[in-house]
């Protein structure tokens, strides 16, 4: 069987990296982001590729889909991972913060997914994940 290969954003710490050590001992290659550079040292760590780059930027997850795919020639598993939105009182949130928020929640997720479906169908399967944390 073909070894399993994830990718996983905003890796560098807390729940991307957690969620980076637990596929890599269940197996899984790994190609890894974060804005922090610490995704890179990760990579180094447990054996997988590593770039900096951010979720809100739609070149970076395109780079780190073409490093995936470049050096496994595959992507089984995608987990989106980002931080938080604004936060506030629902009914006090601008509007400049709803769309920072729809920024860095929703717009990674349909970019990553537009990558990566053509990668899933070409290979019959795949699946993706979207995360993010409060606090």
């Amino acid at each position: 069987m073909t070894e399993k290969v994830v990718i996983i954003t905003a890796a560098g710490q807390g729940i991307g990296a957690a969620i980076a050590r637990e596929l890599a001992e269940s197996g899984y290659k790994l190609a890894l982001m974060s804005n922090s550079g610490g995704a890179i040292k990760l990579a180094e760590e447990l054996g997988g590729i590593g770039m900096t780059g951010s979720v809100t930027e739609p070149e970076d997850l395109k780079k780190l889909v073409e490093a995936t795919m470049e050096k496994y020639r595959r992507v089984d598993a995608v987990v989106v991972n980002t931080g938080h939105p604004p936060k506030g009182e629902i009914l006090a949130i601008s509007d400049e913060d709803w769309h920072t928020g729809l920024d860095l929640l929703i717009l990674p997720t349909a970019r990553m997914a537009r990558l990566v479906t053509p990668i899933f169908e070409a290979q019959g399967s795949g699946a993706m994940v979207n995360i993010s944390t409060f606090s």
